[in-house]
């Protein structure tokens, strides 16, 4: 059974915390739509092409106004990509943003569609007659190095199937995906757009994220609102992935409501007693970490920790961030408690092996040629804003701010499905998206960078 990004394990752009708790299947629809297409001759020749290309397990689907989704394997990775009628040659690649480990790794099989992530930025670019499509990884998990490779792979098939000018767009991790594109293949893509992304490298990212983490655990100890499992914040809480013979499905929903549930009791405390000591330890904590203090700016970086540092640590080979000589700040605390907190809070240092591969997959160096837009939320509970500020600062530092062009929007709240409301991590409506594209494109086509007031 396949899932689309929007199914639970998903950390992508545009995406709620429900995103750990449903399963779409796609399977069945897309077999019974597949089995009724009859492709035109046009189409039915660049099938032909696709499969002299090395394209494997081959399926095609129709697309609106005629068009046509192909899909298949390239060199053993799932990929889809839609194509619509009398296509010219323009095309967009898409890379998908951070999956939980145990996640499966296929992508959705119609790119047009809701849940294949991205804010709707294939379909934008399908209606304004490209081919748009993206690609699976290699692993889920941290997986922008994997994920680099696989969309330079379909990159380079749809140039080979016929395309001209190709662009390049990714959200959260998939906007890190796209820095490590245009940085490393400088000539490969038309014009890049960054959605939500890690813009400013893993290593601030990450040690946002363990911050929060430790404070948490710092925190709530010997209260009702520990996290269970490993306290250690360089590893993974509780386990995601299954034994064999169990089901995924449910054993991730289930490790996913266990590891929340003290979150969720701690402000349904300090929502009862907003002058409360509930009110006020979710208060220092947002305050360390560098977050909001609200459900989703706790629920994502925590889950995302408390299942996928293992997975972190295995990939990059080590701790990427560490804390050893760090004197914690918190306006939310007084003097003796941030004396105590810096005494007590847990310590480690960074792996500098692992430091220099994060550093390689991927920190920004500025130094791209490719034309840039980037679109991040003022408030992300995911991503912070402080990423694309890092970004502005290491281009500027770089004498390139003529190649980037950078929008922020506002925050946006959303319902959660386990009660009241949070931030969202890519919080972006289909204006602004479309904004941010059509941006791109008259850049790309007229050579002159667009001027943009913030949303």
């Amino acid at each position: 059974m396949h899932k689309t990004l929007s199914g639970w394990g998903s950390l992508t752009c545009a995406v709620a915390l429900g995103a750990v708790l449903a399963v779409t299947p796609l399977a069945s629809r897309a077999q019974e739509k597949a089995s009724a297409f009859e492709p035109s001759p046009e189409q039915a020749a660049l099938l032909q092409r696709a499969r002299a290309l090395g394209v494997t397990d081959s399926t095609s689907r129709p697309a609106p106004g005629g068009g046509m989704i192909l899909g298949g394997k390239l060199e053993g990775r799932q990929f889809a990509v839609a194509i619509p009628a009398g296509w010219k040659g323009d095309a967009l690649v898409f890379a998908h943003g951070y999956t939980l480990p145990g996640t499966p790794v296929d992508v959705a099989e119609d790119p047009l569609s809701a849940g294949a992530g991205g804010s709707g930025i294939m379909r934008f670019a399908y209606q304004d007659g490209l081919a748009a499509g993206l690609s699976a990884y290699d692993k889920a998990g941290m997986g922008v190095k994997t994920g680099a490779t696989n969309t330079l792979r379909l990159r380079n098939f749809l140039a080979s199937l016929g395309a001209k000018k190709i662009y390049v767009s990714g959200s959260s991790m998939g906007g890190n995906i796209v820095m490590a594109l245009i940085e490393q293949q400088p000539r490969a893509f038309a014009g890049a757009l960054a959605q939500c992304g890690v813009t400013d490298g893993w290593e601030r990212e990450i040690g946002q994220l363990t911050d929060l983490r430790l404070a948490y655990n710092q925190l709530t100890a010997g209260t009702p609102y520990a996290l269970p499992g490993v306290q250690d914040a360089t590893r993974s809480a509780l386990p995601i992935v299954a034994a064999p013979g169990q089901d995924q499905d449910a054993f991730m929903r289930t490790q996913v409501m266990t590891l929340v549930a003290p979150v969720v009791a701690l402000f349904m405390a300090a929502e009862k007693a907003p002058d409360g000591p509930e009110a006020r330890i979710i208060r220092q904590i947002a305050s360390i970490g560098g977050f909001e203090p609200d459900k989703a700016a706790f629920f994502y970086p925590l889950v995302t920790l408390g299942f996928g540092a293992d997975d972190m640590r295995a990939t990059f080979g080590g701790q990427i961030y560490g804390n050893r000589d760090k004197v914690y700040r918190s306006n939310e605390m007084t003097p003796a408690e941030l004396e105590a907190f810096n005494r007590k809070v847990q310590r480690f240092g960074a792996d500098p092996e692992a430091v220099a591969e994060a550093r390689r997959w991927r920190q920004a160096t500025g130094r791209f040629q490719t034309p840039l837009v980037t679109i991040h939320n003022r408030i992300d509970s995911l991503v912070p804003y402080a990423q694309a500020e890092g970004l502005s600062r290491i281009v500027a530092a770089a004498g390139n701010t003529a190649k980037l062009l950078q929008m922020a929007v506002p925050a946006v709240q959303s319902p959660l499905p386990l009660g009241g409301k949070g931030y969202d991590h890519c919080g972006f409506t289909a204006d602004q998206i479309q904004t941010g594209w059509r941006a791109l494109r008259q850049w790309t086509e007229t050579g002159e960078r667009p001027r943009l007031a913030d949303y």
